[in-house]
């Protein structure tokens, strides 16, 4: 595919994981190191990258992410609860709930588990920690490019965070190592992905002033 196909189609993908074939670990370490040419704040690079294929874990980590989602849903904040006054946007949020609803019933079947850390040595920074996690956040959309171009869906998530410390002892991440990102990884079914919709450019664009 083009760069731009790429770019354009790499979607979050939930229902149509496959959660039934194995994903072959040199084909994770390949999207990973390409993940590793990511930009980082002064080439720190403190991130680090676990990924969970044990059957156990995976539950476990699955668990947690359901009662988060249920949570999350029963807040009234979900993808659902959005956008009432716009019918067109309605049923694309009803689509998402429910993809996320099948994700929280599911995590923990997911094949991989990829989960990306950054290091806080002394801690959170107070304040505006934009250039804390700007310093994974790139490397973790390069991985989920890099699957998209290998066949392999990926979906962005964070709700298991309300879960931090209980997955940190669960796969023993030491305390000055904070989790930025959930990344579940399967082959997709179904053949490709399309552009997604979105807000006209013109609605979001500001020329030299708000």
């Amino acid at each position: 595919m083009t760069f731009d196909e790429l770019l354009t189609t790499t979607r979050s993908v939930r229902k149509r994981l496959d959660l039934t074939r194995p994903v072959p670990l040199e084909l994770v370490r390949e999207c990973l190191e390409i993940s590793l040419q990511a930009p980082t704040g002064g080439n720190r690079q403190g991130w680090h990258w676990i990924v969970v294929t044990d059957p156990d874990l995976r539950k476990a980590i699955g668990d947690y992410y359901a009662r988060s989602w249920n949570t999350y849903y029963g807040s009234g904040s979900s993808a659902a609860s959005r956008y009432a006054a716009d019918p067109e946007r309605v049923k694309v949020q009803e689509r998402v709930s429910a993809s996320a609803a099948f994700l929280g019933e599911h995590m923990g079947d997911v094949p991989v588990l990829v989960i990306g850390c950054i290091s806080t040595p002394g801690g959170l920074p107070e304040g505006n920690q934009a250039g804390l996690w700007g310093s994974l956040l790139p490397a973790a959309w390069s991985y989920m490019l890099a699957a998209r171009a290998r066949g392999l869906g990926t979906a962005w998530t964070t709700l298991h965070l309300a879960y931090e410390s209980e997955v940190a002892e669960l796969l023993g991440i030491p305390g000055d190592v904070r989790q930025g990102v959930l990344l579940p990884t399967a082959y997709y079914t179904g053949d490709t992905f399309r552009p997604a919709p979105r807000q006209p450019l013109d609605e979001v664009l500001h020329l030299d002033r708000w």
